[in-house]
């Protein structure tokens, strides 16, 4: 197996490329609009085709037996449910896989029918730092308690309109990007047995709800709690209590242990994720040889109801929640 077949040509497909070619794969890639692989084509040396993959099939091409999806969020099930019907037998689609979990379920049904492995990239699965992270636990004899935090730059929407990103994929910006930071700390910490929460909306994200509040137990019985609030600026962080004290990934690039209020960086081998976009070389590698550790479609449909227990939570109000004076 040498080709690989890239269904995107933007700047996620870009960093996939700069991946790829350094395992010496052959890239067919391919994507919508003339302009967009024009665009690709001049940047990566990587010749593209237009008009989708249907247009691609039409013109009598065979279809690789690997695929990558890295198209925008609200095309990830039409994307993926076509190469399905094409044949591709392994495939790895950017995170979420779906924005909705109904399609999640149509699409592991019609995998499961055409005997097709698809594969969710949640790439920071992949990063140095949560690698580190998973070694320290264990050898501190594993997790007791897990807080994470998935906030938001407040600039993030005049962002997202730079960008280009698709309006279903904006309105439910939770599932399209979130869930990065709540995978890595449910893949680190063990899956949720229960779990409650409330949110809120405020006026950066009204009518949806930008404000999360919750905790929960594993399926291990190990308690977590979370937070987010998209009105005000913060990090995306994760924190594990071991014995000792807590590992601190914030951000979650980087590894930390705090220790009696003292916290001390931790040094780990980071030059991979200093050449490629961070957790995709790994990832890419891992799913090639079939030894990915990612979500298949039916663990994400699972998950995507912890997801949006989250998000949704206890809807305290659809107005912003003003705080106290006190």
């Amino acid at each position: 197996m040498n080709d690989v077949l890239l269904i995107g040509t933007g700047r996620m497909g870009r960093a996939y490329v700069a991946v790829l070619k350094a395992l010496n794969k052959n890239i067919v890639a391919i994507g919508r609009s003339e302009e967009g692989t024009d665009a690709f084509t001049a940047e990566t040396g990587i010749k593209a085709h237009a008009g989708g993959l249907s247009a691609y099939i039409s013109a009598g091409n065979a279809v690789p037996a690997y695929a990558i999806i890295a198209v925008d969020p609200s095309q990830l099930y039409a994307v993926t449910k076509e190469a399905i019907a094409a044949g591709c037998k392994n495939i790895l689609v950017e995170k979420p896989g779906a924005l909705f979990k109904e399609e999640l379920i149509e699409l592991e049904t019609q995998a499961k029918a055409k005997g097709t492995k698809v594969e969710i990239a949640y790439n920071r699965r992949h990063l140095a730092s949560v690698l580190k992270a998973k070694e320290i636990i264990k050898e501190k004899g594993g997790v007791k308690s897990f807080t994470f935090e998935f906030n938001e730059r407040t600039n993030v929407r005049s962002v997202i309109a730079q960008l280009g990103v698709e309006k279903q994929t904006e309105e439910r910006w939770f599932i399209a990007n979130s869930t990065h930071v709540i995978d890595t700390a449910f893949y680190l910490c063990g899956e949720p047995h229960e779990l409650d929460g409330f949110s809120a909306a405020g006026p950066l994200w009204a009518p949806l709800p930008s404000i999360f509040s919750g905790a929960g137990i594993t399926e291990r019985g190990i308690p977590f709690s979370y937070h987010a609030n998209w009105e005000v600026p913060g990090p995306w962080d994760v924190v594990i209590g071991v014995e000792g004290g807590n590992i601190m990934l914030r951000p979650l690039e980087m590894v930390a242990f705090e220790r009696d209020g003292k916290i001390e960086p931790i040094e780990f081998d980071n030059e991979i994720d200093q050449k490629y976009k961070p957790g995709l070389y790994r990832q890419v590698e891992a799913f090639l040889r079939g030894t990915s550790n990612l979500p298949t479609l039916a663990h994400q449909i699972t998950r995507f109801t912890w997801y949006e227990r989250i998000w949704n939570g206890r809807l305290l109000s659809r107005k912003f929640c003003k705080g106290s004076d006190t």
